[in-house]
């Protein structure tokens, strides 16, 4: 407790300024998740709070961000479009599996896995963040221009037709559940279709239209019909939000640009009685527990996402880690990873609880504590306590925010959020891949991959798609480059060491020496299996010498296996010669030695090996 107040001051004034930061962004991601501004509000207070108090990393800032924000989006966006729609009605789903994420987070810092997190390849994270970007970007286009497709009323009558037979097949499934579908008297069915509404129907439509538009392809399928139905002043609030972020770094950068934007453009569009649309309304008071977590719990309905809570836990864990790499540069500590990640999981485990989004270690929020003067722990906590105190004295102020505002702030967020480190290395990266004459760069190919399938499929595939081509390039490149260097070479590149001058000459046709040089694997394993084609016809005794071979794995066992018995069945005896201990090991666990290779034909030298070789082998080949 000493240590926490030993900086009070400074962490006083860096939690202030992080939590004044995080306020604009808190609300944006709020209502870019599809939960509202007071889920990203929620998220921003318990998340700072409690992963400040239990992390493992003193200066770190969390909350809501823009990749947690993009996943979480595509979990709502499926629970609710299952839930006819109705947020309300999916909330206690959606915070399941939120809360399930955290819990992994928790059993992932329990099992030691954060200093792990650092072997995920760097082109994956790269196409991700850039995608996440793209994605923040795009379909923040049509609320900065001040077009909703489920109102405009052209658009959604096109799926009425569409939204009449989900309906309809609605109703049939309900009676075939309750067993009163009979094929011989729809009467019921009948009945059940008269009383569906005009508004039944609308509401229905105005779903299937918002989620045809939702996405990056969406938002480029309906931009066209956007552009023509312009409101003129939302897109100039979002426009004045993005000139004033951009523009007020360049006076200084004390202060957030992002909350200037927000209180001088909400301040004027409120000030002025302009007929703009507000965000949604922010509850008032204390947040409360949502209890339907617990009393609502399917496990049916969270089984679909439960790879994407563990997408969310890992990917939290990249997002926080990475940025307490960026804190202990600046702040010359070092962090504990494990109890970073238990630290992340309470916090998102107790957002989740009272209805906030996801979120990780932030690197801006963190970057502006530091630089405040904040070094402990107290510094996030005093971030998340001023946020709190901004939801009950500001609440109902806060509610009259433009919508096109934070879709400003947002689209400097898709802007900054990109990886143009990684995308500027484009043209410079090696080619170490071909494809008849084309060659390229694997990395960009990654990167590009993860980035187009991120933007337009499914963000949580597709990090899984880059990880098994990233992981496969890998395995070649490592093949490659071991096999080369392993020289398990081909009968007529086989060189003699010097230990073997002293060979008879006499015995060179009888006898032929095999060595082997770096790891037997996958990789080098076509070459070896050749050996036995290679002999010549005159050898009746193969050495291969294995002193330099220090690991075989699974593939080159049973190709050496494979060689040995065809050997054998040729007639041909082998001497293995100073077998190490790790293939020693495996040629033992599936009984090559003693079976295949007695004992007496193991030698711990060559000399050895040549001693039983000048009493055994005889010359059958006369002198010409």
């Amino acid at each position: 407790m000493k240590n926490l107040f030993s900086n009070f001051k400074g962490d006083l004034f860096g939690g202030i300024t992080a939590g004044i930061v995080a306020l604009p962004l808190a609300l944006a991601f709020g209502v870019s998740s599809g939960m509202g501004p007071s889920a990203g509000l929620y998220g921003a207070i318990f998340i700072s709070f409690f992963a400040a108090l239990f992390g493992g990393t003193n200066t770190q800032i969390s909350g809501p961000t823009a990749p947690m924000t993009a996943v979480s989006m595509v979990v709502i966006a499926g629970i609710v479009a299952v839930n006819d729609g109705n947020l309300e009605k999916a909330l206690p789903a959606i915070l399941i599996v939120f809360l399930l994420a955290g819990l992994m987070q928790i059993g992932l810092g329990l099992l030691g896995i954060g200093k792990y997190i650092r072997y995920i390849p760097y082109p994956v994270v790269s196409g991700f963040m850039t995608a996440i970007g793209v994605i923040i970007l795009v379909t923040q286009i049509l609320p900065a221009i001040g077009y909703y497709p489920k109102e405009d009323t052209d658009f959604v009558n096109n799926y009425k037709p569409m939204a009449e037979e989900i309906i309809l097949a609605n109703i049939l499934k309900e009676e075939a559940g309750e067993g009163i579908l009979v094929l011989e008297d729809f009467k019921e069915t009948i009945s059940r279709a008269e009383s569906i509404t005009e508004a039944d129907m609308l509401k229905e439509a105005q779903t299937l239209a918002k989620s045809d538009a939702s996405g990056v392809i969406g938002a480029i399928k309906v931009l066209p019909r956007a552009l023509k139905n312009i409101n003129w002043l939302e897109l100039i609030l979002a426009l004045s939000t993005i000139i004033i972020i951009y523009g007020f770094k360049k006076i200084t950068t004390t202060i957030p640009s992002a909350l200037v934007a927000l209180v001088v453009v909400s301040g004027v569009a409120y000030g002025f009685g302009l007929d703009y649309r507000p965000i949604e309304q922010i509850p008032s008071g204390f947040p409360v527990p949502n209890l339907g977590i617990f009393t609502e719990f399917q496990l049916g309905v969270i089984t679909p996402y439960i790879f994407t809570a563990l997408t969310l836990a890992l990917l939290g864990a990249i997002d926080s880690l990475l940025t307490s790499v960026v804190a202990d540069n600046m702040t010359k500590t070092k962090h504990q990873p494990n109890k970073e990640l238990v630290g992340q999981g309470i916090g998102n485990s107790i957002a989740a609880i009272f209805g906030g989004i996801p979120g990780a270690g932030a690197t801006i929020r963190t970057v502006v504590n530091i630089n405040a003067g904040g070094k402990t722990k107290l510094s996030g906590m005093v971030a998340g306590v001023l946020l709190l105190i901004i939801l009950l004295a500001l609440g109902p102020v806060a509610s009259q925010i433009p919508a096109a505002v934070l879709a400003g702030i947002l689209v400097t967020v898709g802007i900054g959020v990109m990886d143009y480190k990684g995308l500027k290395a484009i043209p410079s990266l090696p080619k170490d891949m071909s494809l008849g004459p084309i060659k390229f760069s694997s990395e960009v190919v990654i990167m590009l991959v993860v980035l187009v399938l991120s933007s337009i499929w499914n963000l949580v595939y597709a990090v899984g798609v880059g990880l098994v081509i990233a992981s496969l390039m890998f395995m070649k490149k490592m093949g490659d480059l071991t096999a080369e260097r392993s020289d398990v070479k081909t009968l007529e590149k086989e060189v003699n060491w010097p230990d073997e001058a002293a060979f008879p000459k006499t015995l060179q046709e009888e006898v032929f020496i095999k060595h082997l040089k770096g790891p037997l694997f996958f990789g080098s394993t076509s070459e070896f299996q050749q050996m036995a084609n290679q002999i010549p016809s005159t050898a009746s005794t193969v050495i291969i010498r294995m002193g330099r071979m220090q690991y075989m794995d699974q593939s080159g066992l049973y190709t050496l296996e494979d060689v040995l018995i065809s050997l054998r069945n040729s007639g041909i005896n082998v001497l293995f010669v100073e077998v190490l201990k790790q293939p020693r090991y495996m040629l033992e666990r599936v009984g090559v030695i003693p079976n295949l290779i007695p004992e007496e034909h193991i030698f711990d030298s060559f000399d050895e090996c040549l001693i039983w070789v000048k009493a055994n082998v005889k010359d059958r080949i006369p002198p010409k």
